[in-house]
C-alpha cells in the first residue's frame, strides 16, 4: 500500500516493509478530517472487547466487596484494580448454570472453559462429535471485525492442545479454549508470543531469515525505516511523536520475545521450548497482554480472549510465596494455610490484569485513551473451588465503553442470576444486539 502523505491520512494507513513487516498505524490527528468536531470524532471511535478467563474460582469472602452500588470498599483480591474505580463495575449475584453437571457427573473443569462466554452447556463425549456454543467474542467478531485485519485474536498461557481425554471423558477441546466460532469449531488459544507478534505485525521472510535477524538482534521493524520518515516528513510533530512512541513499544515487546528464544535456547539443561515462549510466567503473561494493547492501539483487531491459566492448572507461584500447584490448592478443605495460598494466587493473576488496565489507561485513543473505549470481562466460571460451585461466579468489568458504561459500582443481583445475561449486555454496549445468549433469560441492567 502507497503511504499518503497529506495532511488527512486515511484511518487503515498501513508501513509496509521489504521483508514483509505490515504495521497498521493508531489512531493520529491527521486521521481526522480538518474541522471535524470533537463530538463526531468521539462517536467514529470504535469500541474493543477483552475477555480474561481464569480458572479454580476465587476465594470469595477476600473477592466481594463490602457495600454495594457507589459505596463499595475494594475487598483484597481486587485492590490491584482501585486505581480505576471509576471505570469498574464489580457483579455479584451471577451463576454459571450451562457448567453445573445437569445430569452430567463430573467433569466441572472441563465444562467451565466453554461455559464462559457461551452460556452452553457442552456435550458430553472424548471424540469428534463435540458440541458447545458460539461465543460472546466471536458474536462480536462478525460484526466488530469486519473492517480489521483480524477478527478476532485467541490467546493463552499454558499449552492447551485441542485432540484427546482431558476429564471425565471430556475431550481436551472443551477444557482449552474459551473461544468457538461455531457450535462445533473450537478456536485454539495460541501461547508462543512470538507466532502473536507475527499475525498482528507480520514476516513474509524466510525461516532462514527470520533466524539470522534473531541473531543478529534485528527487527521486522529495520525494513520500515525509510516508510517511516518518508511518512513521518509530512506530519505535524504530536503525530510524529505518538509514532515513534508506538514504534518503540514494538521493538520493546519484540526484544523482550528475542530474550525469551534466547534464554530457551542458552541452557542446555532446559528442555526444547517453543520458540517465542518465556520461562517465566510472569513475563509470559505481561507480554501477551502488552500485545493484546498494542494490537487494540493500531486496531489489527478490537477483540481477544484470553486464558491466564487452564482447568486442572499445575502451576507453581514461588515468586509470591506459593510453591504448591494451583489446581491442588483450589481444593482447599477450607484449611487456613490453602486458602490464604489460594487468596494470593487470585490476587496476583488479578495483579496483571491491572497492570494491562493500567497500559491502556495511558494509551491516547482519539478524544481518549484506550480504556475510554474498551470494555473489558475478568473472571471465571466456578466459584467455591473446593466444591466446585458455579455460584456466585466472581466477574469484574472495566472499562469506559466510549461513555455507554457507568463505572465506580458494586452491582449485586439476585442470586443465581445467569451470567449470560451479562453476556447479552455486554454485547449490547459494543452495538451487537442479540436476543440471548446460551441460557440467558435476559439482559441486565449495568
Amino acid at each position: 500500500m502507497k503511504i499518503i502523505t497529506k495532511k488527512h491520512l486515511p484511518r487503515r494507513t498501513f508501513l509496509r516493509g521489504i521483508m514483509g513487516a505490515t504495521v497498521a498505524l493508531p489512531l493520529l490527528d491527521s486521521m481526522i478530517p480538518a474541522q471535524t468536531p470533537l463530538a463526531k470524532t468521539a462517536a467514529n471511535v470504535k469500541l474493543r472487547l477483552g475477555f480474561t478467563y481464569i480458572p479454580h474460582g476465587a476465594v470469595m469472602s477476600k473477592w466481594t466487596p463490602v457495600g454495594e452500588g457507589a459505596a463499595f470498599e475494594f475487598s483484597p483480591t481486587l485492590s490491584p484494580l482501585a486505581p480505576f474505580r471509576n471505570q469498574l463495575l464489580v457483579v455479584s449475584g451471577l451463576a454459571s448454570t450451562a457448567a453445573e453437571p445437569q445430569g452430567d457427573g463430573g467433569g466441572d473443569h472441563s465444562r467451565s472453559a466453554p461455559a464462559f462466554l457461551s452460556g452452553t452447556h457442552i456435550k458430553k463425549t472424548d471424540d469428534q462429535d463435540m458440541r458447545a456454543g458460539i461465543t460472546v467474542d466471536q458474536i462480536a467478531a462478525r460484526q466488530l471485525g469486519q473492517d480489521t485485519p483480524l477478527p478476532s485474536v485467541e490467546m493463552g498461557i499454558e499449552d492447551t492442545g485441542l485432540a484427546g481425554t482431558c476429564d471425565a471423558g471430556y475431550s481436551c477441546a472443551y477444557m482449552n479454549t474459551i473461544a468457538w466460532r461455531t457450535p462445533t469449531t473450537p478456536l485454539p488459544m495460541e501461547i508462543n508470543p512470538r507466532v502473536v507478534f507475527e499475525r498482528l505485525f507480520g514476516d513474509g521472510s524466510s525461516p532462514e531469515e527470520r533466524r539470522s535477524r534473531l541473531a543478529a538482534d534485528g527487527s521486522i521493524l529495520d525494513s520500515l525505516t525509510h516508510e517511516v520518515a518518508h511518512l513521518g516528513s509530512g506530519l505535524g510533530p504530536q503525530d510524529r511523536a505518538k509514532i515513534n512512541e508506538y514504534l518503540d513499544n514494538i521493538r520493546e515487546i519484540e526484544r523482550r520475545i528475542q530474550k525469551a528464544e534466547k534464554h530457551a535456547s542458552s541452557d542446555p539443561s532446559l528442555p526444547q521450548a517453543p520458540v517465542g515462549v518465556p520461562e517465566g510466567f510472569e513475563e509470559h503473561a505481561r507480554l501477551m497482554y502488552d500485545l493484546q494493547a498494542l494490537a487494540f492501539q493500531a486496531e489489527v483487531t478490537r477483540v481477544t480472549t484470553f486464558m491466564l491459566a487452564r482447568d486442572l492448572s499445575m502451576r507453581t507461584y514461588p515468586q509470591i510465596g506459593v510453591p504448591d500447584p494451583f489446581h491442588p490448592t483450589s481444593h482447599h478443605a477450607n484449611n487456613a494455610d490453602k486458602l490464604e495460598k489460594l487468596q494470593k494466587i487470585n490476587q496476583y493473576n488479578l495483579s496483571m490484569f491491572a497492570q494491562f488496565v493500567a497500559k491502556l489507561a495511558a494509551t491516547p485513543d482519539g478524544d481518549g485513551t484506550l480504556l475510554d473505549h474498551s470494555l473489558l470481562l475478568y473472571g471465571s466460571t466456578m466459584s467455591n473451588s473446593n466444591m466446585h460451585d458455579h455460584a456466585p461466579v466472581p466477574i469484574v468489568v472495566v472499562g469506559g465503553a466510549c461513555g455507554q458504561l457507568k463505572g465506580g459500582r458494586h452491582l449485586k443481583f439476585p442470586e443465581r442470576t445467569p451470567l449470560s445475561n451479562l453476556m447479552v449486555s455486554l454485547l449490547d454496549k459494543a452495538g451487537v444486539h442479540v436476543d440471548s445468549v446460551g441460557d440467558s433469560t435476559g439482559k441486565l441492567e449495568i
